[in-house]
């Protein structure tokens, strides 16, 4: 028997909804065929925008998105992808299958797709490739109200208002595929572009420097010292790979239970870095002014056989809604610092949410754990205390439970539990202290760590509704199945 205490009494800091973003790259079928599919008369459309997928994510809120990359983004110029589609460039994309981008989906259209999804735009501007000028007159060109070149041609092209865009990031990965700066370098080239990212009418950017990969907290360190009080955020990048082997990642759907542990450990990691880097932060920011994005985070696994190696393609099984799970219950726990988080990526790369083919789509575990947790999204965090014990096969041990509760604007607390042990169920004993009188119902995703759904059988994992006994006093008492996520909702 596990017992878990909610403080009802109490609260904590909002977590912020945008933890629960997304992130879309021009990369093998994220884009095309994924969200957008043009005028293809067969697959349902608005704008050219796939209406089954819109409709799917706005079933899960989602709040923010992040485009065009990624490492695509320092070699997007994006002055190619507006005006005609018959008159726009077309380049080779060169980090993601050498494939031509033929340019037809650009800003007019991610500001359309943000439109139809009810989402906040985040734009990560080319740094590594591209010049002040590009950057600073592609914000002009997207908010500016009033008279100038780049306003003019907006209308030229389409769209009469100005856009509000908030989150403007300068330069991604700088110390990789970005341009293999050093943190010193980089620093003084933010510090320089974001001079010129002007905040036009009643728009305000949100600046957003590029962060560290994974442990490297001296490049946290000097763009903290350097740029620090020039951004409004820093990204983090980390990705669960198993056994820590970038060159053979290992199978989506076939593994073993040691690498399965290991996987969960290696996602687990995410508390350290996020804890050890807002040290860091904190060392320049004590007040906390600038916000720690992990705008990139995910599982990665090989790609599914017989497809594109740099399409990145790969399946989602409940061994993913575990990360999934598991790495947003640790940003709610930071959310005093952790201002968002965006998955890689929303369709048919990595991580995904959704994968299609052709006129099918099917939603994956990682996406149920996102309708599991939506109710987290701005509401006010609780505290909770609960103790664990280690699980697990080989040299990865990780706890047997994670907790997570809120309670939003009506009133009502949300909890989440995740029971990552593959094999044995687990009693919770659920004490909700000051809380009163409540009505409880709750939700499951449940299954074995290899289940995942298919094009041919698309519900084999889903969420299915959870009986709940009649509380004693303030104590529920029930037990979640074995490698699971629950929802209890007391209203």
């Amino acid at each position: 028997m596990r017992k878990i205490v909610i403080d009802a009494k109490s609260e904590k800091n909002v977590i912020s909804r945008n933890i629960y973003g997304h992130f879309s790259e021009h990369l093998g079928r994220c884009i095309y065929q994924g969200i957008f599919v043009g005028d293809d008369p067969e697959i349902p459309n608005v704008n050219g925008m796939r209406t089954d997928v819109v409709e799917a994510l706005k079933r899960i809120r989602v709040p923010v998105l992040r485009w065009p990359g990624g490492c695509f983004a320092d070699e997007y110029h994006w002055k190619d992808g507006v005006g005609p589609k018959e008159t726009r460039k077309r380049m080779v994309n060169t980090h993601w299958g050498g494939v031509v981008e033929d340019n037809s989906f650009g800003t007019h259209e991610f500001l359309e797709f943000c439109r139809q999804v009810g989402c906040e735009p985040y734009i990560n501007g080319n740094l590594g490739s591209g010049t002040v000028q590009e950057m600073s007159e592609w914000v002009e060109y997207m908010t500016f109200d009033g008279v100038s070149p780049m306003a003019e041609w907006r209308k030229k092209n389409g769209r009469e208002e100005p856009w509000k865009v908030k989150y403007f990031a300068v330069g991604n990965e700088n110390w990789g595929c970005g341009g293999n700066m050093r943190p010193e370098f980089y620093a003084d080239q933010f510090r320089r572009y974001q001079t010129y990212l002007r905040n036009f009418g009643g728009n305000r950017l949100f600046k957003i420097a590029c962060g560290p990969s994974g442990d490297d907290y001296d490049w946290t360190e000097k763009v903290m010292e350097i740029a620090g009080r020039y951004a409004d955020g820093i990204a983090l990048h980390y990705y669960t790979v198993p056994l820590g082997d970038w060159a053979h990642k290992g199978s989506a759907t076939g593994f073993t239970t040691e690498v399965y542990f290991d996987t969960l450990a290696r996602a687990l990691k995410m508390e350290e870095l996020v804890a050890r880097h807002t040290a860091v932060m904190d060392k320049y920011d004590p007040k906390a002014r600038v916000g720690l994005l992990v705008d990139e985070w995910g599982a990665w696994y090989d790609v599914e056989p017989g497809t594109n190696p740099g399409f990145l393609y790969q399946q989602n099984t409940m061994r993913d809604a575990m990360v999934a799970a598991l790495t947003l219950h640790i940003f709610n726990k930071h959310s005093d610092r952790v201002v968002m988080a965006n998955i890689a990526q929303m369709v048919n790369v990595l991580q995904s949410v959704i994968l299609t083919e052709g006129r099918k789509m099917l939603l994956t575990p990682t996406y149920h754990v996102f309708d599991l947790l939506k109710a987290h999204q701005d509401a006010v965090l609780l505290p909770t205390e609960y103790e664990t014990q280690e699980i697990g096969e080989g040299e990865a041990g990780i706890p047997d439970l994670s907790a997570s509760a809120s309670r939003n604007e009506a009133g009502e607390i949300h909890l989440t539990l995740v029971n990552p042990d593959p094999e044995k169920g687990l009693e919770i004993s659920l004490v909700f202290a000051g809380a009163g009188e409540r009505r409880f119902s709750a939700r499951v995703l449940k299954g074995n760590a290899g289940d995942h759904n298919t094009f041919e059988d698309p519900d084999r994992v889903r969420i299915v509704p959870f009986a709940l006994p009649e509380p004693e006093g303030e104590t529920l008492t029930f037990r979640i199945p074995a490698c699971s996520v629950t929802e209890v909702t007391a209203s």
